[in-house]
């Protein structure tokens, strides 16, 4: 456990190092865009943060092939050097993404490249573990368009959800932690060393995202851009392809009595094709939700939208910050609770946590459709949302000379002394923590594509 803790210290130092003289950088370059109508910065921020990102993934991977007990994970496999290969493709493709733009079509195709170059070094899934059944063996052709499939599943599951700052970093992170628990229990618990390539790259991806988190939460300094967040999307899936594809229940029933009780033991997590999506589950509903929403549109899959999931949390009326650590809360209870579950699937009471965590989660999704409201006693001691709206003189400033509407003072035609509802500062995108959202001309449904 030492050894993975600092290859995941080093990793976070030299990314949370780099991102400053990165951010310098892009701005250096004009890697900053326009402000688009579906952001929700709202001052063009710096991108090019991939590339602090793949400094920390190169310095952790290097770290540990000098540390005594995980240098046998690059003697016995050739899955980190895989793993460096097509990281390093897909990196520089969503470099050249977020300074100059590449089409979706092209990004596509990259991907594909990426994970064949990973597929080529020896990381693929080679079976699958089939309940009941047992593990299934795959063609050398079924593995690869499989894991091709899942690489290119998984990258554009993770860019996404990359709308809101310290999102996609977030979420990645606690994926990577419970991914991380799952497969080191395997390795030391069992003492299955088929999964110690997959354990490191979850202890490297967790260095990763926090090194740059700092950087990156509300307001950010500088995005991750499609260079991060499809770096960190594949790093994800390679880990869910080694332990998935390449660990045989046959050393596993070893452990646990049989070969069908070992593929059964490892179910909630070894479901085929869905090892990464039980822990990203969250991005994964927003990249399918966003697919069938753009067709039903008639628009490409790959056109960008405001409706993804971030979006309508925004909507709702949940402040930037809160909209985040709710998405951070379903991941983790997805995530986490799948690990639990795949310990210990005949406990009743992991079922019943779950369920209660699920009730909580949806009371804090739906919270600001309610709107208590205190006591005229206690209105001193509340948030502003929470106090009853006074009535107040809506006095609107006319031109020069007062021609064209009402003059300095004056009052709008309809308007005087009445219910009128105050007026509450808005925050970032119109919602705030300390009142409705306001209603600005330009505010668009979260379905316009600008």
């Amino acid at each position: 456990m030492r050894e993975y803790l600092l290859t995941l210290c080093v990793t976070a130092a030299v990314t949370y190092l780099l991102t400053g003289p990165v951010r310098k950088f892009a701005i250096a370059a004009g890697a900053m865009p326009e402000i688009r109508a579906r952001d929700v910065h709202r001052e063009p921020t710096p991108r090019l943060g991939g590339i602090a990102m793949f400094g920390g993934l190169c310095a952790g991977l290097l770290v540990a092939a000098h540390l005594s007990n995980l240098k046998s994970v690059f003697e016995l496999s050739n899955e980190p050097r895989a793993l460096l290969s097509g990281a390093g493709l897909i990196w520089l493709l969503g470099v050249l993404d977020d300074k100059w733009g590449v089409d979706a079509l092209v990004k596509l195709g990259g991907q594909m490249i990426a994970a064949g170059v990973m597929v080529l070094q020896g990381l693929t899934i080679l079976w699958i573990p089939v309940p009941g059944v047992g593990p299934v063996s795959l063609t050398p052709m079924q593995g690869t368009l499989l894991t091709v499939a899942l690489v290119v599943i998984t990258i554009n599951a993770v860019n996404f959800v990359d709308g809101l700052d310290g999102l996609a970093s977030g979420m990645v992170c606690i994926a990577a932690a419970a991914f991380f628990m799952y497969t080191y229990r395997i390795w030391f618990g069992y003492g299955l060393e088929a999964a110690a390539p997959a354990t490191l790259f979850a202890a490297v991806l967790m260095g990763m995202c926090l090194g740059f988190l700092p950087h990156n939460m509300h307001p950010a300094r500088i995005f991750m851009g499609d260079s991060g967040s499809m770096l960190i999307g594949l790093v994800l899936a390679a880990g869910a392809i080694s332990v998935t594809g390449q660990l045989d229940p046959d050393a596993l029933s070893l452990f646990v009595g049989s070969e069908r009780a070992a593929v059964h033991a490892t179910v909630p997590v070894y479901i085929p094709l869905l090892l990464p999506l039980t822990v990203i589950a969250v991005p994964v509903a927003d990249l399918l939700l966003a697919i069938v929403r753009r067709t039903w549109n008639g628009q490409s899959p790959f056109a960008a939208d405001r409706g993804h999931l971030h979006h309508r949390l925004l909507e709702i009326g949940h402040s930037h910050s809160r909209a985040v650590l709710i998405m951070y809360f379903w991941s983790a209870l997805i995530a986490f609770g799948t690990v639990a579950y795949s310990v210990h699937s005949a406990s009743v009471w992991i079922l019943l946590v779950i369920v209660a965590l699920s009730a909580v989660g949806l009371v804090l999704l739906l919270l600001p459709r309610f709107t208590p409201r205190a006591p005229r006693w206690a209105e001193a001691f509340v948030p502003p949302r929470y106090r009853r709206r006074k009535s107040v003189v809506v006095a609107l400033a006319g031109g020069a000379g007062g021609a064209g509407g009402p003059g300095v003072g004056g009052t709008a035609e309809g308007a005087g002394i009445g219910e009128q509802r105050e007026p509450v500062p808005a925050g970032l995108h119109g919602a705030t923590a300390i009142g409705d959202r306001s209603r600005f001309p330009h505010t668009r449904k979260i379905s316009s594509p600008r």
